[in-house]
């Protein structure tokens, strides 16, 4: 049990390192500069080329090695750990995205947002000691096709989310993404062992690879020209209230007996406090690029002196 809570926190920081260095490498990648006829045009497509050019980004590769640490830590946690309880915890990576793009993409946390990052960390905390443990549920063959089918309708309606337009695109894609990485934490939670000949005949093993990359595709296109916060915010939040509802309802979660009030708290609290980071995390990066605009233009219009040679 304690294995599988040091591996849900291990998760939330790698992933929210990650996903402030991805963001970083997206920008540096992107062909689509901001507020360009060109980036308007484009807004409108998945650029499958955009994950090759942030190869050249080692910002990205780095992100890549805490993703897969991560990934290793999840499946750690959910081998005991209730999917309400596991999704939760790793949702932290909010918290640790907000904090540390605070500081490498130089954006000001207001007092609201420190309490909001404050709120998550109180969350998920009581989500992590309500928790029953929980081991690995057997489902039907049908259960996990579907798991299969649901990655092709992420794909699909991840496709139609990048056509729409600002300020909806950013939450959107994020949004889908999120789904697909819940499909991915259905998947392998129900996967009944790590060998090679059980994972290369279990269809949840496809659905996780399949699940992985179409998230990752339309998480990176969301970064594309939107904020990182408000990206990950809606990641974190379709990602943890459906996974949470199938743990319930179809494979047996449960919390410590009379921790159930407990864990309801922690996760309203948990995803109320990603709500507001998402919406102040979103206006500070509005600021920081109002005040870079208006620097430029008093740049402009400052008296230009000549020194006689």
């Amino acid at each position: 049990m304690w294995v599988s809570l040091a591996g849900a926190v291990v998760a939330a920081l790698c992933y929210g390192i990650a996903a402030v260095m991805q963001a970083m490498a997206v920008r540096a990648a992107s062909r689509r500069k901001p507020g360009s006829a060109s980036a308007t045009a484009a807004l409108g497509e998945v650029d499958p080329s955009l994950v090759l050019r942030m190869l050249g980004q080692w910002r990205f590769i780095a992100s890549l090695g805490l993703d897969l640490v991560g990934f290793v830590a999840q499946l750690i946690a959910l081998r005991r750990l209730p999917l309400f309880a596991a999704q939760a915890m790793i949702a932290g990576n909010l918290a640790v995205t907000a904090v540390v793009a605070s500081w490498l993409m130089d954006l000001e946390l207001a007092w609201r947002e420190w309490l909001a990052v404050a709120g998550v960390i109180v969350g998920v905390a009581m989500l992590g000691s309500s928790a029953g443990a929980h081991v690995v549920t057997g489902v039907s063959g049908d259960f996990k096709l579907a798991l299969i089918v649901a990655v092709v309708g992420v794909a699909v309606a991840g496709v139609g989310a990048s056509r729409l337009k600002a300020p909806l695109r950013t939450p959107a894609l994020g949004a889908i993404a999120g789904l697909g990485y819940g499909v991915l934490a259905v998947a392998a939670r129900i996967l009944p062992s790590y060998s090679v000949a059980a994972l290369v005949h279990d269809p949840a093993t496809y659905a996780v690879g399949a699940a992985g990359i179409v998230s990752f595709m339309l998480y990176a296109t969301a970064l594309e020209g939107g904020s990182v916060t408000v990206a990950t915010a809606a990641v974190v939040l379709a990602e943890t209230a459906p996974p949470a509802l199938i743990g319930v309802v179809f494979l047996g979660d449960h919390t410590r007996p009379g921790m159930a009030p407990l864990a309801f708290l922690g996760f309203f609290l948990a995803v109320v406090c990603a709500v507001a980071l998402a919406r102040f995390g979103g206006e500070a990066e509005r600021e920081k690029a109002a005040q870079t605009r208006r620097g430029v233009a008093r740049a402009d219009h400052e008296p230009r002196t000549h020194t006689a040679s």
